[in-house]
């Protein structure tokens, strides 16, 4: 059974993760709005007067728009996950084997939840 860590970062480390995170919440939520506007335009559009190779580019387009807005709320949820984590007191510490993530990784990625040993261990299939 393991044991509930609290977060070791200092009071300002946190709340500097916090306004990383919720910018980049900001940004993702902004752009997810401006391509579904995009994406509900092509929809509408009337391809009947469109050249067929229009119609294509069109779809083609439509279909990037939506793998993009996929992937932004994968990164959505990871945000919420990190801002949760905050809250909780355990922000910082890798979800695979309960030590910290290093200062470095959390800069680059501050909804990092496994140090970069346990995520290469995940994506290899070995966690």
């Amino acid at each position: 059974m393991s044991v509930k860590k609290t977060s070791k970062l200092t009071a300002a480390e946190l709340k500097k993760y916090r306004e990383l995170l919720l910018t980049e919440r900001q940004k993702i939520v902004s752009s997810v709005s401006q391509m579904e506007d995009e994406a509900l335009r092509a929809t509408d559009q009337d391809f009947s007067v469109d050249h067929m190779a229009d119609y294509g580019t069109d779809n083609y387009d439509q279909e990037l728009t939506l793998g993009l807005l996929e992937g932004e709320g994968k990164k959505l949820r990871q945000i919420d996950l990190a801002l949760a984590r905050i809250r909780e007191g355990t922000y910082g510490f890798c979800e695979g084997c309960e030590k910290p993530i290093r200062k470095v990784r959390m800069k680059a990625l501050p909804f990092a939840s496994m140090c970069i040993e346990c995520q290469r261990r995940q994506e290899e299939g070995e966690l």
